[in-house]
């Protein structure tokens, strides 16, 4: 039995507003829903709609994401936490991970910035970026190469 028009329209409404805010996937959309108190038959309707119509799209969301927080020089690991916690499939996130620039030229270009030592080594730890990655980024001449 298909959702009652109102409960439809309502439901297409409150995902219109919370798109309009910011990309979302489609765990944070479905769970917005729900917590918005909408008939589940006619928000899950409206998620398949908006599915089919590409307004939600996992694949673009993460895709768009771990870009942006690449671009902030964030490693892989945090990239992944990340999208993990924004609820994408974990088949996804890797297929994303691996299609950024490498974790290596991300955290040199953070050490171009900042300069080698021990407080760039720390940042870039706890930016998600491997022990090994950090200690090979700050301890080489980047201008000069490894």
């Amino acid at each position: 039995m298909a959702p009652e028009e109102p409960a439809r329209a309502e439901a297409l409404a409150a995902a219109q507003r919370a798109l309009a805010r910011r990309d979302l996937s489609e765990r944070e959309l479905r769970d917005r829903l729900q917590r918005a108190g909408l008939d589940p038959a006619a928000a899950e309707e409206v998620m398949e709609q908006l599915r089919r119509g590409g307004l939600v799209d996992d694949a673009r969301f993460a895709e768009e994401r771990a870009r942006v927080l690449a671009e902030r020089g964030k490693g892989d690991a945090a990239i992944r936490f990340d999208l993990e916690r924004h609820g994408v499939a974990l088949g996804l996130i890797e297929r994303t991970v691996i299609a950024l620039e490498p974790e290596r030229d991300r955290a040199e270009k953070v050490v171009a910035r900042r300069g080698a030592g021990p407080k760039t080594a720390r940042l870039l730890a706890s930016r998600g970026f491997p022990e090994e990655v950090v200690t090979l980024v700050t301890e080489t001449d980047i201008a000069h190469g490894p």
